[in-house]
């Protein structure tokens, strides 16, 4: 767990981070982003680890996942908590549970925008844009071996 700025960061399984997590990612996905929202739940989010943000009420304002594999994915930030370093914060609590896990990297599919946020904390592209529900995307990487708490 960790506590910033009035956040608290908490990694849970999915029976604990459903009900909170997915008003943010079917805001942030479905009907900002656009993406199907029948492709928003799949069959790895009972296999995850996911990482809830909360601000002082409560209210879930970040959220993401890592999959057994060291996927990490779901990314998503509240609109009014944007630009605050949240997103951040929710990426390492997630590199730091792969690295807990025993996991040697961490990879995720990046919207193609959010490129610079992820080189930030040190993960680095590999293979060519694609697709991914409408949305172009790059995969990146990053060791597990890298200290937590890259820049923001």
């Amino acid at each position: 767990m960790t506590m910033a700025e009035g956040v608290r960061i908490e990694i849970v399984d999915w029976t604990a981070a459903q009900p909170r997590v997915m008003p943010l990612r079917m805001q942030v996905f479905v009907v900002e982003q656009g993406v199907p929202a029948e492709i928003e739940l799949d069959e790895f989010d009972p296999l995850s680890r996911h990482a809830v943000a909360s601000g002082a009420g409560g209210e879930v304002v970040a959220t993401g996942r890592l999959l057994p594999d060291g996927h990490i994915g779901r990314m998503a930030v509240a609109a009014a908590w944007r630009g605050r370093g949240i997103g951040g914060r929710v990426l390492e609590a997630l590199a730091t549970e792969a690295v807990r896990r025993g996991l040697p990297q961490v990879v995720l599919n990046a919207q193609v925008q959010a490129l610079a946020f992820y080189r930030r904390h040190g993960f680095v592209e590999e293979g060519e844009v694609f697709m991914e529900a409408g949305i172009p995307h790059q995969t990146m990487r990053r060791s597990c071996a890298r200290p937590a708490g890259g820049g923001a």
